[in-house]
């Protein structure tokens, strides 16, 4: 769908499936990485400050899950970290997708050790296992990312091609389709103080991390809150975020007549 109106953002948005910015709210970036050094720090019993990207020379494979869990379940129980986290990119947030906003319940966090294949995610749309094709990801680097170390998504003028692919009788697994549109998938290069915005139904994912760095992110969904909802409804995987005054009236109403 075509506009002349369009700002900027929503063209690059619309054309590319992703915006690289520059995080919105400094304090709020600082937030979220003290919430998480200090979770590291007490998981692993020491005061000494933790540079993430080094992060695998204090960690393995072996305690990587307890660790990436717990800090998981800490950042969804500290009740300021969900504004902090849409802080970050709230101006856009509310031009390229809504000012009435719904929010992924829990927010993910992903570490991605060197050589480990065991935090691998496939080439996949999020639309493919349930979710609507109104959301879209932001994504926030706690590290500078680039190449495997960071993710990939396709290219979305290559997205028609990659359909009539995902349907033919030649394509047998996700590795087919990965090694046939290999060429038109980007990685973005992201630095820590900025987040990338990207739309979810492009198919994306990631490699084995070759670098000598270890990847810390997190990725959390927001869609319009009255744009439909797929098998992930509001209530059971997403809640409201931000409601105009309109709204607020209109859903706390009740006819005269009815009471």
């Amino acid at each position: 769908m075509k506009n002349k109106n369009n700002t900027k953002f929503e063209k690059t948005f619309l054309n590319r499936g992703y915006l690289v910015e520059k995080v919105e709210d400094s304090k709020s970036l600082n937030y979220i990485n003290n919430v998480i050094q200090k979770k590291i720090q007490k998981l692993l019993k020491t005061k000494k400050k933790i540079n993430f990207n080094h992060l695998h020379k204090i960690i393995n494979e072996k305690n990587l899950n307890k660790i990436r869990l717990s800090l998981i379940n800490h950042i969804n129980s500290d009740k300021n970290f969900k504004d902090n986290y849409f802080n970050i990119a709230k101006k856009m947030l509310e031009e390229i997708v809504g000012n009435e906003l719904a929010i992924q319940n829990n927010i993910n966090l992903s570490i991605q050790l060197p050589n480990d294949e065991s935090s691998l995610l496939p080439l996949h749309s999020d639309t493919w296992s349930g979710d609507s094709p109104f959301e879209s990801v932001l994504w926030i680097p706690l590290v500078n990312c680039y190449n495997t170390k960071s993710m990939f998504i396709l290219n979305s003028k290559k997205l028609k091609n990659f359909n009539k692919n995902f349907n033919s009788k030649k394509i047998k697994s996700v590795s087919d389709l990965y090694n046939k549109h290999k060429k038109d998938l980007k990685f973005i290069k992201i630095d820590h103080g900025q987040y990338l915005l990207f739309n979810q139904n492009l198919p994306h994912g990631n490699l084995v991390n070759r670098t000598k760095e270890t990847r810390i992110s997190l990725n959390c969904r927001f869609k319009g809150l009255f744009t439909p909802y797929s098998q992930k409804e509001l209530g059971s995987f997403f809640s409201p975020l931000k409601l105009r005054a309109a709204t607020k009236i209109g859903l706390e109403y009740n006819h005269p007549g009815e009471n």
